[in-house]
């Protein structure tokens, strides 16, 4: 049975202060990141880049980014969105196919913009179609990426419609990720937006180079958020929101001594009329407020003082990159989530909107 906490996480943004009226740290980077294309890159670019230095941007646009060129094409046009004073680089990925080459590999780990693979079991979530659909498929690309020392990162849901969606990503660690590493134990791997505490356990105590990022969403919300009052589309993503012992493991991790744990937003944007829509997809968008919404979760956690380790050390440590030396401020200040936000022709319903948050980025 669960306890009363199931119910607790409705209403998360309610102000819990324990510490500071503002916070100093370094500027954060977002690993895990969806931008789109056209249009809707456009309007999205701007809130990432007023919130983080850099961020790993995923490759699933249609068609899918399969090569280092459209990986380069597509990084030209995430710069030329940019706002004229940004300064934000976007961390490229290709997308791992059945028929991804080792040349391919060998072109990326040579190249200065991409910085990972990315493996989507087909049929998994948004723009998986072209996704792998049995591991062993590319087998051949994993061994060059081992050899080159290129980060796999992982969307690791089983797809087999018979398991329960609450289930996959515990199913994943057991029938495919676990195997996969045995076959590759040098291979550096990001398990991508973890929700369960299986998933945070393993992370913790596996062998090798491993990582997870962590959304702000999983961190602050249940499954119960979907259904608060009504279905709520906007709280609906996949990896889905679990139930609350899962959010309680996500925060300590989170929040714990382990470098393996750091950002990744996966922030999603979709326009608010196939969100609010009888077969809505899958997505949060959170670009905008973002770290307002991981400083609240480490707020309520009492651990303000690991939210820059997790935001800002974690994940360039992994990657081999430099910290950035760029500094921001959280100041505790109310104010409202917008309603509705442009988003190219449409518009776009951000994560919780219409809610008061409690810390504000600092202009």
């Amino acid at each position: 049975m669960e306890t009363a906490l199931e119910t607790s996480a409705s209403s998360p943004l309610d102000p819990t202060p324990s510490g500071p009226d503002q916070l100093s740290m370094i500027r954060p980077d977002d690993w895990h990141l969806h931008l789109r294309d056209g249009e809707a890159l456009a309007t999205v670019v701007p809130a990432s880049a007023a919130q983080f230095a850099r961020a790993i941007v995923m490759p699933n646009l249609r068609p899918p980014v399969i090569t280092v060129a459209q990986a380069m094409a597509y990084r030209e046009r995430i710069l030329a969105a940019l706002p004229a004073a940004a300064v934000f680089e976007p961390l490229m990925t290709l997308y791992l196919t059945d028929n991804t080459s080792a040349d391919e590999i060998d072109r990326a780990a040579d190249s200065d913009c991409v910085h990972a693979v990315k493996l989507y079991p087909a049929g998994a979530t948004t723009n998986s179609d072209a996704g792998v659909t049995a591991l062993r498929r590319a087998y051949v690309a994993l061994e060059a990426m081992q050899r080159r020392g290129l980060p796999l990162l992982i969307h690791g849901e089983v797809t087999d419609p018979g398991v329960d969606v609450f289930d996959r990503e515990a199913r994943f660690i057991d029938d495919v990720l676990e195997p996969m590493r045995r076959d590759f134990p040098a291979l550096p791997v990001v398990f991508e937006h973890i929700t369960t505490a299986e998933a945070a356990q393993y992370v913790t105590g596996a062998s090798g180079r491993i990582g997870a990022t962590i959304t702000a969403h999983h961190l602050l919300w249940n499954r119960n958020a979907i259904f608060a009052g009504g279905l709520r589309p906007h709280w609906y993503c996949l990896p889905v929101l679990k139930r609350e012992h899962h959010r309680q493991a996500l925060i300590a991790a989170a929040t714990g001594a382990s470098d393996r744990f750091f950002l990744g937003t996966d922030s999603a944007p979709h326009p608010a009329r196939l969100k609010e829509h009888a077969a809505a997809c899958a997505g949060c968008y959170t670009a905008p407020h973002a770290i307002e919404l991981y400083a609240t979760a480490f707020e309520q956690a009492g651990a303000l003082d690991r939210l820059e380790s997790f935001a800002s050390v974690n994940g360039p440590r992994f990657y081999g990159l430099p910290v950035n030396t760029q500094r921001v401020t959280l100041v505790r200040q109310d104010w409202t989530i917008p309603d509705r936000l442009p988003f190219g022709a449409d518009g776009i319903v951000p994560l919780a909107s219409g809610e008061t948050l409690h810390w504000k980025l600092s202009a």
